[in-house]
């Protein structure tokens, strides 16, 4: 498996696992059936896949294996909601998932709910192998809530497209806020260790946990915010090439970039599309849907840098785990960036680090050895959290990761420089 702590106890994978789905059923309880079929893009879902996918997960890596004669509702959802395990099988393709109309929304939650009774009836068997099941159930939960985060960017992604700009959450307006000033914190650097080791859960490309060496360094005490990158918009700084990575100003010039993704100009204001609809920008909100090349320019324009991943993890692993994060302050959560100096949730911060494996990093054998290490190229690591990742998966070691030139996720940064 995936995870490097100690499993939970099969009671507390019972309510990990409960918490977890009526959450993602919460989060699907505003959506119409034709929301749910939204396919937008190849890089982005439609919310009924990610509910039948992460039911998929649970009946393939735990109920098949572990409950002799197990039936499936039907044997074909396993070729349709399979992602990218290939030795769990073959599956439909990606970019196709949008027109899987059938199964419908009513078979779809009638197979969540006979993969939960089922694991129900597994996690109180009292077997001689219930904390191997519940730390199966624990990765599982995991696995959900990473797509929890998934289906409302990708419901985003889909209903920008729409004319109308239908609203996902009621709207509410921002509360007025001043200007945060943009400080640095210093830090001295050194021989350090970064990476999990400790209780809870992990995934395995958190560790091992190892030494690294870092020099003195300065990190901003808040993310860069829309008030700063309306400023570098105003510079020019999209089309002045000093600022930028060849390869990023030539995709940024081929996509036609000139600023974050979602937003437009109107009567002399910007506006943006978010889960709440149109929205003015938020000056003084951490600026969001924007890609690492855009995150590298914009660092550079404004004479600072990217931080590495181990200067964040230092920087901030000592800080609570609180803030604009799903879940914090109800279920579902505010889903949208808020002002402040926050360090966790709002968006997550692009860092000047590759996804790449920790030294002595050896994925799990078998398909479930697939999760992270196949991933470890041509990806850039963010850190953080947004105001999409649940709470309960957030800690100082989670590393997500993501393609330099997508923009779809709450991707954000921060800013570094070195000390002379």
């Amino acid at each position: 498996m995936t995870a490097l702590s100690a499993p939970l106890a099969p009671n507390q994978a019972m309510d990990l696992l409960t918490r977890t789905r009526t959450r993602t059923d919460a989060l699907a309880a505003p959506l119409t059936p034709e929301d749910t079929m939204l396919q937008s893009m190849e890089d982005a879902s439609p919310a009924k896949w990610h509910l039948a996918h992460t039911t998929w997960f649970f009946e393939e890596f735990i109920l098949k294996p572990r409950v002799p004669g197990y039936t499936s509702p039907d044997d074909r959802f396993a070729f349709l909601f399979n992602s990218y395990y290939t030795q769990a099988g073959p599956r439909h393709a990606r970019d196709k998932r949008g027109l899987v109309s059938r199964p419908g929304g009513e078979a779809v939650r009638s197979y969540r709910a006979h993969v939960e009774d089922s694991l129900s009836d597994l996690l109180n068997a009292r077997r001689d192998d219930s904390d191997d099941i519940a730390g199966l159930v624990e990765l599982g939960c995991h696995h959900e809530m990473q797509h929890q985060e998934l289906l409302v960017t990708d419901l985003l992604h889909g209903l920008s497209f729409n004319p109308l700009m239908p609203t996902y959450k009621d709207p509410a307006p921002l509360p007025v806020t001043a200007e945060v000033p943009l400080t640095f914190t210093r830090h001295d650097g050194g021989l350090v260790e970064i990476g999990h080791d400790g209780p809870g859960f992990a995934y395995d490309c958190e560790g091992p946990r190892h030494k690294t060496y870092l020099t003195p360094y300065e990190i901003a005490d808040r993310p860069v915010t829309n008030r700063d990158w309306i400023a570098f918009m105003e510079d020019g700084g999209y089309d002045d090439v000093r600022h930028w990575l060849m390869e990023g100003h030539a995709v940024s010039q081929r996509e036609g970039w000139s600023h974050p993704l979602y937003w437009w100009s109107q009567d002399n204001e910007w506006w943006t599309f978010t889960l709440r609809g149109p929205q003015p920008v938020a000056l003084d909100a951490p600026v969001v849907h924007v890609s690492y090349y855009e995150a590298d320019a914009f660092a550079r324009w404004a004479g600072g840098r990217l931080p590495t991943e181990a200067e964040h993890e230092v920087a901030f692993r000592d800080t609570a785990l609180r803030g604009n994060l799903m879940g914090e302050a109800d279920a579902i959560g505010a889903l949208r960036p808020l002002p402040g100096p926050g360090i966790w949730g709002d968006v997550w911060e692009w860092t000047a680090s590759d996804f790449a494996a920790y030294p002595g990093f050896r994925p799990p054998e078998g398909a479930l050895g697939e999760y992270n290490g196949k991933f470890m190229v041509n990806q850039r690591v963010l850190r953080g959290g947004s105001c999409a990742t649940p709470r309960e998966q957030m800690r100082a070691t989670y590393r997500t990761f993501f393609y330099p030139h997508q923009r779809w996720q709450m991707l954000g940064l921060r800013l570094a420089r070195d000390v002379s």
